[in-house]
């Protein structure tokens, strides 16, 4: 199945917050840290405002934001993993450029499984400099 990636509407902020709230609340070692309403200001006020969303699927099913120009990736999420649509928005991240970063938790066997699959390879670690306080690990792609 072939996905189309488009740049996410302005009005589509609540549904990539929901994604990665969902995302988060399913994982039994990811802290919630924040309420749904703190997640929807966040995604509001700072990522749709700073960041390019990029989104699959009407109504929305996944999404990615990337630093404005840059070549970090900085969220990328599903609301129905391993069909595809992750791919689809890395293969868009990746389209033009000569590298690609992202982080992803440690604890996140399935991401980073994926990940590498996609071609990335772990380039640094953390014992959990974020907010969570979880180990991380920073990936990175480049092109052939």
């Amino acid at each position: 199945m072939t996905h189309v990636v488009r740049p996410a509407r302005d009005d589509e902020w609540a549904t990539c917050a929901d994604i990665l709230y969902d995302w988060i609340d399913a994982r039994g070692w990811m802290p919630l840290l924040y309420s749904r309403a703190e997640v929807h200001a966040f995604y509001r006020d700072t990522v749709f405002a700073i960041r390019e969303v990029f989104a699959v699927g009407d109504p929305l099913v996944g999404f990615m934001a990337m630093d404005a120009g840059a070549s970090q990736v900085t969220a990328l999420y599903t609301a129905t993993p391993g069909r595809g649509i992750g791919k689809a928005l890395l293969d868009h991240a990746k389209a033009g450029r000569p590298f690609v970063e992202l982080w992803t938790f440690q604890a996140n066997a399935g991401a980073r499984a994926f990940y590498e699959r996609e071609g990335f390879e772990p380039i640094r670690t953390t014992e959990g400099d974020n907010d969570e306080g979880l180990p991380d690990v920073l990936l990175r792609w480049e092109a052939p």
